[in-house]
């Protein structure tokens, strides 16, 4: 299952301050603590959940890059093993002293003033690897009509020397002294007690005699990955594109995550989109308005389409022209295309002209006091 956002995770705009981040926070951790909610794994996932996206987003150097990056730009950054959560926790005190019940006073009289690491991620069996997050820009067509991308990014793969063990050739496992096979430790005392990640075995469960040179005892590797990417036609911008096995690879032979790909599209010189709609302006003389005309306008994709403009069209009239807009994804119907007329009034006249204009205004006779117009049939499409 992909990562969510971590804004998304806390319910805050990418925009809020410090102070809404850590609210949004204390309020989730508060109602879904395992402490509280004994043996319910969804609201233990949730407390992992919003306690990660607390440390990267409180962390004046993870979220400038988690905001240009995505999760790629902080994956590794201290998320690991005994240290893991310990800046979301650095001040227990400081984060719950405004939560009702005296929250800050219990951990305190528990941990002696502070409270590190958190609930684990890993409990010494498989456990899933981090999914990746890919931001991918191309152009307003490409999107609208379909395309090929390539893609390359960085990823954690198992070791090709020790498929992922982490031990060398004929090296053997032993159960961890410290946590004896659990890959936890319990810390605390009565109503209340954290497990943590097993600090000698960083939750693996076993130690190895022997790790492998290749990787250090990792058991993963990064790794360079280039791929073909098909863009289907009518893909709208922040459309994510979900790739499953292509994150980062599991630990203990766990699943690898996934590679979300989120899809950003350029603004076009021209052409605008509403869903499966596209918008453009064309611009006619006050003659060709007036007595009506035909004009050949030049699609998005260099069609040559002719629109016929009636009599007495008004600036700003829209014209419609059916099945021309954005193509329906895996399917044959197209939008439609709107094309907005812009009459243009003419700046330099000759005299001739001139004395023509003043005939036609002595015969139409325009009203020397007009009524208003309502600006809210100005501003429709």
């Amino acid at each position: 299952m992909a990562k969510r956002d971590y804004y998304e995770v806390l319910g805050v705009e990418k925009s809020a301050d410090q102070e809404a981040i850590k609210k949004a926070y204390r309020k989730l951790a508060v109602k879904y603590h395992p402490d509280r909610n004994p043996g319910d794994k969804e609201a233990e996932d949730k407390f992992k959940e919003a306690t990660e996206a607390y440390e990267v987003l409180s962390d004046e150097k993870k979220r400038p890059l988690y905001d240009q990056y995505g999760f790629a730009g902080v994956e590794g950054m201290d998320q690991g093993g005994g240290a893991q959560y310990s800046h979301a926790f650095h001040d227990f005190s400081d984060l719950f002293g405004g939560a009702g019940g005296g929250f800050s006073d219990i951990f305190d009289s528990i941990f002696g003033g502070g409270f590190s690491g958190g609930s684990s991620r890993s409990r010494g069996g498989p456990s899933s690897g981090s999914s990746l997050r890919y931001d991918l820009n191309i152009q307003f067509k490409d999107a609208v009509y379909g395309t090929t991308a390539t893609i390359r990014f960085k990823h954690n793969e198992a070791c090709e020397q020790c498929h992922g063990s982490g031990a060398a050739a004929g090296a053997s496992k032993k159960t961890c002294p410290t946590c004896h096979g659990a890959g936890q430790v319990r810390q605390g005392n009565g109503f209340f007690t954290i497990q943590q990640t097993c600090p000698t075995c960083r939750g693996k469960g076993t130690s190895i005699d022997k790790p492998c040179a290749y990787c250090r005892g990792t058991g993963i590797q990064e790794k360079n990955k280039s791929m073909s990417l098909k863009i289907p036609a009518g893909t709208d911008n922040g459309k994510r594109i979900v790739i499953s096995g292509q994150g980062d690879a599991g630990e203990n032979g766990g699943p690898a995550g996934d590679l979300v790909i989120v899809i950003h599209v350029e603004n076009h010189q021209y052409f605008e989109r509403d869903g499966y709609d596209l918008y453009c302006a064309v611009p006619i003389s006050m003659s060709q308005a007036v007595l009506g005309c035909e004009v050949t306008v030049t699609g998005l994709d260099g069609k040559k389409i002719d629109i016929k403009v009636p009599e007495g069209t008004q600036h700003g009239k829209l014209l419609r022209v059916r099945n021309e807009g954005v193509p329906y994804t895996n399917s044959s119907k197209k939008g439609d295309l709107y094309i907005q007329v812009q009459v243009e009034v003419p700046t330099k006249l000759n005299s001739k002209q001139k004395d023509l204009l003043k005939q036609f205004m002595e015969i139409e006779n325009p009203k020397k006091e007009p009524g208003l117009i309502s600006l809210s049939k100005l501003n429709q499409r």
